[in-house]
């Protein structure tokens, strides 16, 4: 469904109802002729929208737009729901940054290296098991899906059994329009009680995995608050595999959309991490734009003036197309460097388990591309469905054959 235009000297926004990979035109006459442009959200009201690579680059990194200075208010947004005030986007930056120098210690270069041949073991696995069952296959359900949320159980010291029980919160989370305040509110109430039970047992039983070392952090170190443990418990779940699920699954689609980027990596494996980075840039995760941000002062960009109190949001998915930045940004260039895509954010909430996302992409293409050859799509592109009302864009079942 197309969206009207403009409401006065306003485009309303979001311009299409969209929820594959293909992003609306409009994104691109905005970076051509107006970059920071007027729009009518769905919610709250009207906000600016930066289109741009560098614009965006430099407002995400701006400390006079605040996502924290909109949080609990009713500010020009894309989901229904108010961005949380005690969430972890929503926090102070002072808040902010201490708890993300603390669980950052669990996604080091180094820590992300060691658990490296551990995430190929798992993909190697779960391609076993596909193998097995035989073609067709749903590369969703049977590796885009688990295998980051096998990780991130392992990370935490969660059962797999469990995962049910925060994935179902993670959906809840996740969307746009999807589910009602009422159930996403009950999902929210279910999901902190599954917490409570699993901290007191790694309060009964300490441990040395992510889960345990943040309890200690909280009784022991007193560097968190009994809500921040929470709040940190359930984000590093439902980040730690929702986002990088929706990603393995698009860009393999990607790959095999055009059948010539998959047997480019078969030939040559060395291009994969090139290529994920390629992939990133142009598979678009989000639905529409991210958390809104208020101007707590006059600032300028890009010759437009936003005043104290105005919302802006940016299209990081619009930023990654941005020919100024990205020669034939249209086109998928596997082996593209240098490339500056923004496609994890920037600034101080640029995302913290980036490192670990590249590897299990990386994972789980390469295991592909190394052991299934002749993989292709098993139905015409046309007769893949997309997650409709949610905030990422995401297959609900990618078949495949080989």
């Amino acid at each position: 469904m197309e969206h009207p235009v403009t409401a006065g000297s306003c485009r309303f926004y979001p311009f299409s109802d969209r929820t594959d990979l293909n992003i609306d035109p409009t994104y691109g006459e905005l970076r051509s002729k107006e970059p920071v442009a007027r729009v009518r959200m769905p919610y709250g009201g009207d906000a600016w929208l930066v289109t741009r690579h560098a614009d965006a680059k430099k407002a995400l990194s701006d400390p006079r737009l605040s996502i924290a200075a909109g949080a609990g208010r009713d500010v020009p947004r894309a989901s229904p729901r108010l961005q949380e005030p005690d969430g972890l986007m929503g926090l102070p930056p002072d808040a902010h940054a201490r708890l993300r120098r603390l669980v950052a210690t669990a996604f080091t270069p180094k820590r992300v290296r060691d658990i490296a041949p551990r995430v190929v073991q798992l993909a190697d696995k779960l391609l076993d098991d596909v193998v097995e069952t035989g073609p067709p296959a749903d590369l969703v359900q049977q590796l885009a899906l688990p295998l980051p949320v096998m990780i991130i159980c392992e990370m935490m010291g969660i059962g797999y059994d469990e995962q049910h029980l925060f994935r179902a919160f993670s959906d809840a989370l996740m969307s746009s329009t999807r589910y009602t305040a009422e159930q996403v509110d009950r999902a929210v109430e279910d999901f902190v009680e599954y917490l409570g039970g699993l901290l007191a047992q790694r309060r009964a039983h300490r441990t040395d995995d992510l889960l345990g070392a943040l309890v200690e952090a909280r009784d022991d170190g007193d560097r968190l608050t009994e809500d921040e443990l929470v709040m940190l418990t359930g984000g590093l779940l439902v980040g730690g595999h929702e986002t990088t699920a929706s990603q393995i699954a698009s860009q393999i689609f990607l790959l095999l959309r055009d059948r010539t980027r998959y047997e480019q990596l078969h030939a040559r494996p060395e291009l994969i991490p090139t290529a994920v980075e390629e992939l990133l840039r142009v598979a678009p995760l989000w639905a529409s734009v991210g958390p809104t941000r208020i101007a707590t002062e006059d600032l300028e960009l890009n010759g437009t003036t936003i005043r104290a109190g105005d919302a802006v949001v940016f299209s990081l998915a619009s930023a990654n197309q941005d020919d100024d930045v990205f020669a034939n940004a249209a086109d998928v260039v596997l082996d593209r460097d240098p490339n500056p895509h923004i496609a994890f954010g920037h600034g101080p909430h640029y995302c913290i388990g980036a490192s670990l996302a590249r590897l299990e992409i990386q994972a789980a293409i390469g295991t592909l591309a190394r052991r299934l050859p002749g993989l292709r799509l098993a139905v015409e592109e046309n007769e893949l469905e997309w997650n409709k009302g949610m905030m990422v864009r995401s297959l609900v079942s990618l078949p495949v054959t080989w």
